[in-house]
């Protein structure tokens, strides 16, 4: 009997489970399989009962069912388990047939596994798959790269089963080479770790500063998706204010304070490190995450460490100050999301570089423009920076942006500078003012910086009165002798 199968998908945790469906229901007939087979069975007479979908209960029988070029698509857990299914399914498959990992893998792991594949005369692609559950049953953001002669061969299945926009395009294209797509969703995983404690800065304030309730601040959060700030996490923010729990309480009030995290915002950091790029909201979110986790000591030291009281009364029971300050801190959280977005795309920039790939920054703005957990109006407009200026070195540069951060400026420092004074921890708004107060600067305290580095190490430094590449050293003691060290990179 001839195979009929379009592609294959190994897992079947929901993920793996709705986008099958998804796919089913754009035309394509899609072979499952799962470790544990009887998996399998489960999801044909439940879920998958009255589709194509097709079962199989081993490797050889999954990959006899499917269409030539085979394509074997991959929902498991990063890391060795990839490593394994790719060790198990290279002696059923042939040259040419692809081999897909659409899990949160390292984008430095799937660089190695292209070449292992492609050497093995096979293709492979890495892709970050976001927009959660809902995402993968109606249309997630799909961001594919790795072999480029496998692209032809996914595109059509992709971008019909991804979230569309703008009038029906998809958000989905080939991103790059290697590692490119996987890299891409972890940038996309940083920034959503940014914007998500930026929501939670907002909050906080809100509740402890202003005393407000969960159902008050549940219609401020109503109100901001309908302007600027339209999102998903702003959406999904608005509805859990809204929830109570079984007693008539706001459920989010019982819900521990301490936050978990899978490592992909922490792997942008570490990625970022390595390029030297300061994306400094992204580290200070994830090291946010990791003070949460402190409760324990936390809550000993709040016994013991005293502050001034976060209570904002004065400005809570005056309704005119009030609205006004509430206006302040969509002007923070508004201005610290651009400042994210803008160091999101310079790593973005940097890795280009290094790794050798030609990325489509308007493009990738569209593939997150939709079906991601970060998906938002907000990503238009940087699209249509990237669409006049492809060249565009920072987003803050851009005459859209430039403008939104004069607006918000005022109000945005206010925020940080109140927060300050009471005592209300707010990161990552107060490093993304620092950033944009630094990247603004055309001097920086740096030069001291440098002069102790040559002082103790004698690591040299240039001068402003000679040409950039000149490199210089002071006996600052008269002890030290005229040796210096290797200069330094900038």
């Amino acid at each position: 009997m001839e195979p009929t199968g379009d592609i294959a998908l190994i897992g079947l945790a929901v993920m793996g489970q709705n986008l099958i469906l998804n796919m089913n229901d754009h035309g394509n007939t899609v072979v499952a399989y799962n470790r544990s087979t009887e998996k399998v069975d489960h999801f044909l007479a439940n879920e998958a009962k009255g589709t194509k979908v097709q079962g199989a209960h081993s490797i050889a029988e999954m990959v006899s069912k499917l269409k030539r070029p085979r394509r074997v698509m991959m929902l498991v857990k990063a890391g060795q388990p990839v490593d394994d299914f790719i060790e198990q399914l290279l002696p059923h498959l042939e040259a040419g047939d692809i081999i897909i990992d659409g899990g949160n893998s390292l984008f430095d792991d799937t660089a190695r596994r292209v070449k292992y594949v492609e050497g093995k005369g096979l293709l492979y692609i890495g892709t970050g798959v976001s927009g959660g559950e809902e995402g993968a049953r109606r249309g997630p953001s799909i961001m594919p790269g790795g072999s480029p002669a496998a692209w032809p061969h996914v595109k059509e299945i992709f971008q019909s089963v991804s979230a569309k926009v703008d009038g029906g395009a998809p958000c989905c294209d080939w991103v790059g080479e290697g590692g490119a797509g996987h890299y891409v969703k972890m940038v996309h995983n940083g920034i959503e770790y940014g914007d998500m404690q930026l929501i939670c800065e907002a909050y906080n304030i809100m509740k402890n500063g202003l005393g407000m309730s969960a159902a008050e601040m549940h219609d401020v959060f109503a109100e901001w998706n309908l302007g600027d700030l339209d999102s998903y996490l702003i959406e999904i923010t608005r509805d859990i204010l809204g929830k109570n729990d079984e007693d008539g309480l706001p459920l989010v009030d019982k819900i521990l304070d301490t936050a978990g995290q899978k490592g992909t915002g922490k792997w942008t950091v570490i990625n970022s490190q390595e390029l030297g790029i300061p994306i400094t909201l992204m580290a200070e979110a994830v090291y946010a995450r990791c003070v949460s986790a402190l409760k324990d000591e936390r809550v000993k030291a709040a016994r013991k460490i005293k502050g001034p009281s976060p209570s904002l009364a004065a400005i809570a029971k005056d309704p005119v100050k009030r609205t006004k300050f509430i206006e302040d801190i969509k002007s923070a959280l508004y201005a610290s999301k651009i400042v994210s977005y803008a160091q999101g795309y310079m790593l973005m920039r940097s890795a280009a570089k290094e790794y050798g790939w030609n990325l489509n920054y308007g493009g990738i703005a569209l593939m997150w423009r939709g079906g991601c957990i970060i998906r938002s109006r907000f990503l238009g407009k940087i699209k249509e920076a990237y669409d006049k200026n492809p060249k565009l070195t920072n987003l803050l540069l851009d005459d859209y942006f430039r403008g939104e951060m004069k607006k918000s400026q005022k109000g945005w420092r206010n925020i940080v500078a109140t927060a300050a004074k009471k005592g209300i921890p707010v990161p990552a708004f107060s490093t993304a003012l620092s950033f944009f107060d630094q990247y603004r600067s055309a001097v920086l305290p740096a030069n001291l910086l440098q002069a102790q580095r040559d002082y103790f190490g004698a690591h040299t430094y240039e001068r402003i009165d000679k040409p950039r590449g000149e490199f210089f050293h002071t006996n600052w003691t008269g002890r030290g002798g005229n040796i210096s060290s290797s200069t330094y990179n900038v």
